[in-house]
């Protein structure tokens, strides 16, 4: 996590930004769980462990901020919350990340690694002149568990 941490604040620094203790804090709360997907107030509670004083205003600034920038992604996961994990500044435009598997059971949220679209973003390229520049994929069904205890096997 020392290198993600430097890459970090080296990013901060180019966008101008001052590395302020509260925007660590955040930065660590994401990578330390980077498949967790937290809401504002869950990087709160986690922040205000070691920052008893800060006010929760100050996070959302800083989660605002720091969204703007690429550092945290910002993701509806049909729950009702916005929920928050760790991003790549160094993605360029076409920036491709995993995707989430939703359970229709338990509520998990899995994260699928591949990239699958890639070709089809290339034909709509081709055939419609049109550059997708993002996507977001969401997957519901039942996981393993809960896909067992269905099936009884």
């Amino acid at each position: 996590m020392d290198k993600e941490l430097e890459r970090y604040k080296q990013f901060l620094k180019e966008k101008g930004l001052k590395t302020t203790s509260q925007r660590l804090a955040i930065f660590k709360v994401l990578a330390s769980e980077p498949n967790r997907h937290f809401t504002a107030e869950e990087i709160y509670e986690k922040v205000k462990q070691r920052w008893p004083e800060i006010g929760l205003a100050t996070v959302y600034r800083n989660i605002q901020k720091l969204s703007e920038l690429g550092l945290i992604d910002k993701l509806n996961l049909d729950d009702g919350f916005v929920r928050y994990e760790i991003g790549d500044p160094d993605r360029d435009k076409a920036r491709h990340h995993h995707h989430h598997l939703i359970c229709l059971d338990c509520g998990g949220v899995f994260t699928f690694e591949d990239d699958l679209l890639e070709q089809l973003e290339d034909r709509i390229r081709e055939t419609m002149g049109f550059i997708v520049s993002d996507h977001e994929v969401k997957f519901y069904g039942h996981c393993r568990a809960c896909a067992q205890a269905l099936t009884g096997e």
